[in-house]
């Protein structure tokens, strides 16, 4: 089991392969804790807080926490975009349209500059 210190929240993500909407699986490996013990420890918990109030907070976990990516991200930048996706399409949509709008711009500058008259490709292609 990972220390308080450790946990990042970021991190935390339901199972795609989890048995009932994956609440349990995924809070099982964000607090590395075998996943057999926290849905015993849940099915424990169910009869003392009340049948009704266990079940709304697991249906509610299952709706707020976001799923587990397909494709595990590598960077801080793909978990955030991972994170902008998921909460919201047209944000990520409009995120990297900035972004190729961007590079396209740097591309034409480019293009513009290699095709120039001032620019020589005999002196840029000779050898010293």
């Amino acid at each position: 089991m990972r220390h308080y210190s450790e946990l990042r929240l970021r991190e935390l993500y339901r199972s795609r392969s989890g048995l009932l909407l994956g609440v349990c699986k995924g809070l099982a490996r964000f607090l590395d804790v075998p996943v057999f013990w926290l849905r015993a420890f849940v099915l424990v918990l169910t009869p003392f807080t009340g049948v009704w109030p266990m079940v709304a907070a697991y249906l509610i976990a299952g709706f707020v926490i976001k799923p587990e990516p397909v494709i595990t991200p590598d960077s801080d930048e793909e978990r955030a975009f991972y994170d902008d996706y998921v909460t919201s399409r047209a944000n990520a949509l409009t995120r990297v349209k900035r972004r190729f709008e961007r590079l396209d711009k740097r591309i034409r500058r480019l293009e513009d500059h290699v095709t120039s008259r001032e620019y020589d490709f005999d002196r840029r292609l000779r050898h010293p």
